[in-house]
């Protein structure tokens, strides 16, 4: 394994778990308030593409690092828009 391949692998570690305490977070209390529902949602689409990307170059780090980071962020994301779908009713109520 050449020092390219090896740091392609720690960058992937290193940003699959940076998201791991937000997802938990997010799971365990489903406050969502801080998180931008359009940020989030841009986030997801740019490790969609970097995965796509990281396929058709045959790059198992890059594209072993974008999915497994899309997983909590997808998490977080469905949650989000659920609280956001869930904000707007009550708005529409008052």
């Amino acid at each position: 394994m050449t020092i390219v391949t090896l740091a392609g692998y720690m960058a992937a570690v290193l940003t699959t778990v940076c998201w791991a305490p937000q997802a938990w977070k997010t799971i365990r209390t489903g406050d969502t308030r801080a998180i931008s529902l359009i940020s989030q949602a841009l986030y997801a689409a740019g490790l969609s593409m970097w995965a796509i990307y990281g396929a058709a170059i045959a790059s198992l780090p890059l594209l072993a690092a974008n999915v497994a980071s899309l997983i909590p962020v997808l998490i977080i994301l469905v949650i989000k828009a659920r609280n956001h779908r869930a904000d707007e009713r009550a708005l529409a109520q008052v």
